[in-house]
C-alpha cells in the first residue's frame, strides 16, 4: 500500500537503509546528520523537526535547520546517549510565527497594515503560550512580547522589535508553535558500543608465540596459550584494543597442506588452522597442542587484565576428518561420483577443506553454529572475525547475529569479505558491525579519495570499514617493494583515515618477502610455525611507531569517527591531505594528515587547506604540531611540505589556533 503524502510533505529523508527495512547505525555519542526535503504550497513558512525515540520509549525533539532554501533542504545533527534500538523521524509543519515574522518585517517596514500585523503577532504568541507546554519563565518571555506588540505608546518599530527579539526567537525555536504537523515514517536506528566503530586490532597465531625447533624431536614444537599470553603485555603496551587469534581448533590430517601451500605435508607440518576438525574435535574444541579450556580461560583473563578484548576467528570450514563429516554428511555437497566436494575458487583448490552446504539442512546447521558461537562467548570471547562470510547465505548471518544480540548485544562481528561490493555492503546491512575493505589495494590519491568518500559518505550509515595494510593472506606488491617508509605511511593512513584498523604480527619487523607468484609472504604462517624471537631481533622495529599511532588515536577523539573525514588539496598528485575535526566539550579537536603516497622519493609540494574544515577562518593561521616528530610550524591556508625517505613519510598534525 502506498503511503499518502502528509499535509506538509516530508521526502528524501536520510540516512535510510534499504528503504527503512534495515537500521542506520551509529555508536554511543557519534554524531551524524539527518537530512530531509520539507516544503508546502504557497508562501507560508514551513519548518521541520527530527524526533528521536530511545530504547525506553522516551522522545527527544530537535529543531532542523534549512540549509538550502531553494531546494527546501533541512538538516539536524543527532547523537544517541545509550546503546540499543532507537528510531528517528522527520516532522514537517507549518510555522505560524515564521510566517508572521517574515510578513511583519516587510509590511511594518513599508507602513502597510501596521496595527493589524502587530496584533496578529501578539495573537500568535498567545497561541504559543496556550498550546505548547512551557515553564512560567518561558511563557513570560512570550507574554511580555505580546503585550509590547500592542503597546500603542511606542513606535511601530519598537513594538515590532519586541516580537522579533532574540529571546522570543530562541524560545520558539526550542518550543515552537506547530500547525499541520506531518510526521514522516519512523526509521530504525541501531546504536552500539564504541568498539563497533573504533579500535586497534593486533592479529597473531597463538601456535607461533613460543614455538621453537626441537632438534631431539626433529621438528617444531607448538606454542601454547600459556606462551602466547607472554606476548600480550607487549601488544597492550603498543596500545592495541583487540587481540585477534586465527582459528585455535584441531586441524585435520587428511589432505593437510604443507609449507607454502604445498599439497604434500611433512610429518611435523602443523597444517592450516582454517582446515578445522580431526579426531580431537571440531569448532567447539581446542587444538591439544595449544592447551586446555583452562589454559584458554587464563589467556582471556590475562588479556582482560591488560585491557585487551579477545577476538576469535570464526571459520566455518571443515577438514575431511571433521566430526561433522561423519555425524552429519548431509551438511556437505556430494558430487556425482559419491565424494564430498572440497572448497574451490577456480583455479584455486582447497583440498583440505569441505565447505558446509547450508541448503541441505538449514535448521540443523543454524542450531549447531549458534551452539558453537555460544561456547566461545561463554569463555570470554567478545569479538568474532568471520572468515569468508560471503560464501555463506546472508540470511544465515542476519539470523545468527540478531539471535546472539538478544542476550549478548555487545558482541562485535567483523566480516572478512574481500568480494564484490554488493555482497560486502549487504553483509554490513544484515548485521556485521565492521568490514574488511579494499584499502590494501588502494594506493593512488584518486583511488583513496574516491573510496573514502564512499565509505565516509552514504555507506557510513551501515558499513564500518576496518583497514589492514597486510594480513596473513595479503602482501600487496606495494608492501613488497616499499620498505620501512612505505610501511610507516600505510600504517599511519590506516590508523587515521578510519576509526578501526588492524596490524598482523610481524608488521613491526617489515616482513615483506613474497612467495613467488602470490600476494602473500614466503613461508606463510598459515602453513607453518613462525617464531619471530621478538626479544632477539635487532635492527629497526616499527613497534615504537605503532605505539605512537595508538597514543595519538587515543588522545584525539577526532580520530574515533568516520563521517568527519574531509579532504584538502596539494599541488603534487602523490601527496594526500585530509583532516578530521570533532567538538569535545568546549574545544575543537582537529587532526590534519599529510602523506607522501610513494615515500621512496622525496616530494615537495604546497598544500591548499579548506580552513573552515579546520574550524578556522580563511585568513587565520595556526600552529601545526607534528604529533610524530614533535616539530612545530606556523601554517595558514597555503603551506609548504617536504616528505620523503630521509625525512618523514607522513605528518600527523594537531591543529592549534593562535
Amino acid at each position: 500500500m502506498t503511503r499518502r503524502i502528509g499535509r506538509i510533505p516530508v521526502v528524501d529523508v536520510a540516512p535510510i537503509v534499504d528503504g527503512g527495512n534495515r537500521p542506520a547505525k551509529s555508536v554511543v555519542g557519534e554524531e551524524f546528520e539527518v537530512t530531509a526535503t520539507v516544503f508546502r504550497e504557497g508562501h507560508d513558512a514551513v519548518n521541520a523537526t527530527v524526533v528521536l525515540l530511545d530504547p525506553a520509549g522516551r522522545e527527544q525533539r530537535l529543531p532542523m535547520t534549512r540549509v538550502n532554501a531553494g531546494l527546501d533542504a533541512w538538516s539536524a545533527t543527532v547523537a544517541a546517549d545509550r546503546a540499543g534500538h532507537w528510531t528517528y523521524r522527520v516532522e514537517g509543519w507549518s510555522d505560524p510565527y515564521g510566517t508572521w515574522n517574515h510578513d511583519a518585517v516587510i509590511k511594518v517596514g513599508a507602513g502597510v497594515d501596521v496595527d493589524l500585523m502587530l496584533e496578529e503577532g501578539a495573537r500568535v504568541l498567545e497561541r504559543a503560550v496556550a498550546e505548547v507546554s512551557r515553564t512560567k519563565e518561558q511563557a513570560t518571555v512570550l507574554e511580555e512580547a505580546a503585550t509590547a506588540l500592542r503597546d500603542s505608546a511606542n513606535s511601530p518599530g519598537v513594538r515590532l522589535n519586541a516580537g522579533l527579539s532574540s529571546a522570543v526567537v530562541h524560545e520558539l525555536r526550542e518550543r515552537p508553535l506547530r500547525d499541520f504537523v506531518s510526521p514522516g515514517v519512523d526509521l530504525p536506528w541501531l546504536v552500539e558500543r564504541e568498539l563497533a566503530l573504533y579500535g586497534a586490532w593486533y592479529e597473531f597465531f597463538p601456535r607461533s608465540e613460543g614455538a621453537h625447533f626441537d632438534e631431539s624431536a626433529g621438528g617444531w614444537v607448538s606454542g601454547t596459550f600459556r606462551t602466547a599470553a607472554e606476548r600480550l603485555p607487549a601488544v597492550a603496551a603498543m596500545g592495541f584494543d583487540v587481540i585477534y587469534m586465527t582459528p585455535i581448533h584441531p586441524i585435520g590430517r587428511i589432505n593437510r597442506k604443507g609449507r607454502n601451500n604445498s599439497l604434500k605435508s611433512e610429518e611435523h607440518d602443523p597444517g592450516s588452522p582454517y582446515a578445522i576438525g580431526s579426531v580431537d574435535g571440531g569448532h567447539d574444541a581446542i587444538h591439544p597442542d595449544l592447551g586446555t579450556f583452562d589454559d584458554f580461560d587464563a589467556f582471556v583473563a590475562e588479556a582482560r587484565r591488560l585491557g585487551l578484548e579477545v577476538a576469535l576467528d570464526l571459520a566455518l570450514n571443515c577438514a575431511p576428518d571433521h566430526p561433522w563429516v561423519t555425524s552429519h554428511p548431509e551438511w556437505f555437497t556430494t558430487r556425482a561420483d559419491g565424494t564430498i566436494a572440497y572448497a574451490e575458487n577456480p583455479p584455486k583448490k582447497y583440498q583440505d577443506i569441505y565447505p558446509l552446504n547450508f541448503d541441505n539442512d538449514p535448521a540443523g546447521i543454524y542450531a549447531e553454529m549458534r551452539r558453537v558461537v555460544q561456547v566461545w562467548i561463554d569463555h570470554g570471547v567478545t569479538v568474532f572475525r568471520v572468515d569468508n562470510p560471503h560464501t555463506k547465505p546472508t540470511e544465515f548471518w542476519e539470523w545468527l547475529i540478531a539471535d546472539v544480540a538478544v542476550d549478548h548485544p555487545d558482541i562485535v562481528w567483523l566480516a572478512e569479505a574481500f568480494t564484490r561490493p554488493p555482497m560486502m555492503h549487504n553483509l554490513a546491512k544484515v548485521g556485521f558491525q565492521q568490514s574488511y575493505t579494499y584499502y590494501s589495494w588502494r594506493h593512488s590519491k584518486t583511488e583513496i579519495e574516491e573510496y573514502l568518500r564512499e565509505l565516509s559518505g552514504p555507506a557510513s550509515a551501515y558499513m564500518r570499514p576496518s583497514f589492514w595494510p597486510t594480513t596473513h593472506d595479503i602482501l600487496t606488491p606495494f608492501m613488497q617493494r616499499s620498505g620501512p617508509p612505505g610501511w610507516v605511511m600505510r600504517a599511519a593512513l590506516a590508523a587515521t583515515l578510519v576509526p578501526t584498523y588492524g596490524i598482523y604480527a610481524g608488521y613491526e619487523l617489515v616482513e615483506n618477502v613474497a612467495r613467488p607468484g602470490a600476494e602473500e609472504q614466503i613461508d606463510n604462517e598459515k602453513y607453518q610455525y613462525k617464531n619471530r624471537r621478538w626479544a632477539e631481533r635487532g635492527g629497526r622495529s616499527l613497534a615504537p611507531l605503532l605505539t605512537r599511532l595508538n597514543e595519538i588515536r587515543r588522545a584525539h577523539p577526532a580520530l574515533h569517527w568516520l563521517r568527519n573525514l574531509r579532504f584538502h588539496t596539494a599541488d603534487n598528485p602523490d601527496v594526500l591531505v585530509f583532516s578530521k575535526a570533532r567538538r569535545v566539550y568546549d574545544r575543537d579537536d582537529v587532526i590534519l594528515v599529510v602523506a607522501n603516497l610513494d615515500p621512496s622519493v622525496t616530494r615537495e609540494t604546497t598544500l591548499h587547506l579548506t580552513m573552515p574544515d579546520l574550524g578556522l577562518g580563511w585568513t587565520d593561521t595556526f600552529v601545526a604540531h607534528d604529533l610524530i616528530t614533535g616539530q612545530h610550524w606556523n601554517w595558514g591556508e597555503h603551506a609548504f611540505v617536504r616528505l620523503g625517505p630521509e625525512t618523514e613519510a607522513v605528518h600527523i598534525i594537531h591543529v592549534t589556533p593562535y
